[in-house]
């Protein structure tokens, strides 16, 4: 907290504050919010109760853009319909607007009526969890619970353009009232995750496709159903139901699909015939997708340069081959594509403008890796090869030859029970400036290799590991108390992100996370830097940003407590082990 009156002083011109709040609480709020203050963005906010909300509502009446994480999750907090009411009555120029927390705990007699207090100016709204049925009672015209018959509510949110919610159940009378209500709409992302299988009424069928993009303004749509809870998928969509959909959405330029489970090659084919300037295509879970669908791509006018197909087990290397005639490609995601192989590298290194790749538990070899040295390695962003169990330390020493400058950030080298202290060692002894790096369930690597990387330093390097943001050595075998010590200041001065097995020594690890207070420590094989609400999965790829100097400095100054805690917590660890 006294951190955060220094960095925050009285400042009239203050216009965006973007905070993890996850020390924080309700105590803080008066510090937080200015009047002058136009974007707010707090994540983390679970020691926070709805005082957060009703506050923003009477203290920043001109922000603009809101992004509010985790509110009053922790135990104890609590959001009333009323907090909600004082934000929309207080914020009346608001454009966008991201709750990501669970708003279904809103009693729904009310829920309606206070969202027609809503900014009329809203544009883009984003909910981190509401009920199918809620949406619906929400966005309907019709006469509203608890009123009169002459009794017609306004038009709710008239100006939304986009609009992503993760709910219950996705069915067909929520889009459908989604469709028919917001006339405007360009952008439509609906998540479900359902804890048991959906009944008709409460499912997304064929007519509940058909009804989509009713205005035909839309450009961009996502229907997902997650595996979260139950391996469950739209089995009431088939080939059919695409081609209705298909008819209304010509023009839309990016469409992500996951868990339709009864479509075909046929449904696939008619999006990548119809829909002539789609640039983005994401399929997750199409257990009917085969190469076939790429067979006459080159007929298309179609220039794609995002594709996924996450955990389509039918493709094989000839997709591949048909796939990369899209040759403006910048982001390729083929996680769980486990028949994939070293052809399908082979022409993906023809790819000079690929930023970000993903071939997680493909079957891939050392081989396969060196199609990629001088081809798109240099223009990289991200590489994820995460269980991809034939890879050996070789793959390091293939790629990363010092041949060539290098731009990779990010590093998934997580289940390679073949990658040993040796790669990392010739990972650190390259200088590429990797910011995240996981290596999480490797059991050859040790401590070794956290001494190779605390020492690693890249060009324009400040410090030794100073460009990592993000280290996950969850689970590696052979990491001891040892590594802790490298850990410590001054290496990793950058580190926000941290992953390793609580059971290496509790006490090290809480010790660890006291030194430095602003690093994420994370015990329990969670994955790192994920936000638990932000998994809609709309984008891609997230920009890069470079450090402002505010954070610099927060980083060269981290908190000048000595390491006395840590070093007891150490000798106790070595007492214990004598």
């Amino acid at each position: 907290m006294e951190l955060i009156k220094s960095l925050l002083p009285p400042n009239s011109h203050l216009q965006s504050l973007k905070l993890d709040c996850g020390q924080l609480n309700d105590s803080s709020i008066e510090l937080l919010l200015r009047p002058s203050l136009q974007e707010l963005c707090f994540h983390n906010c679970a020691d926070f109760s709805g005082k957060l909300l009703s506050e923003i509502g009477s203290r920043c009446k001109d922000v603009r853009s809101l992004y509010l994480g985790s509110v009053a999750e922790k135990r104890g907090r609590a959001i009333h319909i009323s907090d909600l009411e004082e934000l929309f009555g207080g914020c009346t120029q608001l454009e966008e607007l991201n709750l990501m927390f669970d708003l279904s705990l809103f009693l729904r007699h009310n829920f309606a009526r206070v969202w027609a207090l809503a900014s009329k100016k809203l544009t883009s709204l984003e909910i981190g969890y509401i009920s199918s049925v809620m949406v619906t009672e929400l966005l309907s015209p019709n006469v509203g619970p608890h009123q009169y018959p002459n009794q017609i509510r306004p038009s709710i949110l008239p100006a939304i353009q986009k609009l992503s919610l993760a709910v219950d159940y996705i069915t067909d009378t929520m889009v459908g009232t989604i469709s028919r209500g917001l006339a405007l709409l360009t952008h439509l992302e609906l998540r479900d995750a359902p804890l048991i299988e959906p009944r008709v009424t409460f499912d997304l069928t064929n007519s509940g496709l058909q009804q989509i993009n009713q205005h035909g303004r839309l450009k961009h749509l996502s229907l997902v159903r997650s595996q979260e809870f139950l391996s469950t998928y739209f089995k009431r969509v088939n080939d059919l139901g695409i081609l209705l959909m298909a008819d209304k959405c010509a023009n839309m330029e990016s469409i992500c699909l996951g868990g339709f489970c009864r479509v075909t090659d046929t449904g696939f084919k008619t999006i990548l015939h119809s829909c002539s300037s789609l640039y983005k295509l994401k399929v997750c879970h199409g257990s009917q997708l085969t190469d076939l669908v790429f067979h006459d791509i080159a007929a298309t006018s179609l220039s794609l340069t995002h594709v996924s197909f996450r955990w389509c087990n039918l493709l094989t290397n000839h997709a591949i081959k048909s796939l990369v005639r899209n040759t403006h490609l910048k982001v390729l995601d083929l996680r769980g594509c486990k028949n994939l192989g070293d052809e399908a590298l082979a022409a993906i290194g023809s790819l000079c403008e690929l930023k970000m790749l993903q071939l997680d538990n493909s079957d891939i070899s050392d081989v396969g890796i060196a199609y990629l040295q001088h081809g798109i390695i240099s223009s990289l962003v991200s590489l994820s090869v995460r269980g991809c169990k034939k890879l050996t330390d070789k793959c390091i020493s293939v790629l990363f030859d010092g041949s060539s400058k290098l731009e990779l950030q990010e590093l998934d080298l997580s289940n390679l029970p073949n990658l040993s202290d040796n790669g990392v060692l010739a990972l650190a002894k390259s200088r590429v400036p990797i910011s995240e790096l996981r290596m999480r369930q490797c059991p050859l690597i040790g401590d070794t290799s956290i001494m190779a990387l605390a020492s690693m330093q890249a060009d324009d390097d400040r410090g030794h590991g100073s460009n990592l943001r993000l280290l996950d050595l969850y689970n590696c075998g052979g990491i001891t108390q040892l590594s802790f010590r490298w850990l410590k200041k001054p290496y990793f001065p950058s580190l926000r992100w941290l992953g390793v097995t609580g059971s290496v020594n509790r006490d090290i690890v809480d010790a660890l996370a006291r030194n430095r207070p602003f690093l994420h420590v994370a015990c329990h094989g969670e994955e790192l830097g994920t936000d638990p609400w932000n998994n809609i999965d709309s984008s891609y790829m997230h920009d890069y940003e470079e450090l402002d100097e505010l954070e610099q400095w927060l980083q060269e100054g981290e908190w000048e407590s000595d390491d006395e805690e840590m070093e007891d917590a150490e000798d106790d660890a070595d007492v214990v082990v004598e």
